[in-house]
């Protein structure tokens, strides 16, 4: 009745099949790999214009990008041309260094960005940066 649970006894070792293990492993591997952020800015297509004298920039916490289609976001959150002013001021209360890096796709008009700086200015953001796209040496 209880023949199963009789214990065995053998002169050899005790051997563990490692290949299942080892198959979790890479699994496991694969997994994480395919399921890791590679990309910076996801789901935001902006086409930066280039400067030759653009330069690398750690990024920063907050930034405010205008879309081709003339979309406001503020850090990934969508925010209309009407509440920009009070949201800048909400985000910039308690910052130290008020600094916001403008990303604006190429083909949106001047004035457009103009105005986005103008309301930055007023929100009391003291630092402004546009993003731009290097060129690289031909």
């Amino acid at each position: 009745m209880f023949d199963r649970f009789k214990k065995v006894e053998s002169g050899g070792e005790l051997f563990a099949n490692m290949a299942p293990m080892a198959d979790v492993v890479f699994l496991l591997l694969i997994f994480f790999m395919l399921t890791s952020a590679f990309v910076l800015e996801p789901g935001i297509d902006v086409d930066l214009p280039r400067a030759v004298t653009a330069e690398e920039q750690i990024r920063q916490k907050h930034v405010l990008t205008i879309t081709r289609d003339r979309t406001l976001l503020l850090d990934q959150d969508v925010v209309s041309f009407g509440t920009l002013k009070r949201v800048l001021e909400d985000t910039f209360l308690d910052e130290q260094t008020k600094l916001l890096i403008v990303r604006a796709d190429e083909n949106v008009p001047h004035g457009l960005v103009v105005r986005v700086l103008d309301i930055s200015r007023q929100a009391g953001v003291t630092k402004l940066a546009i993003a731009t796209e290097k060129i690289k040496n031909q």
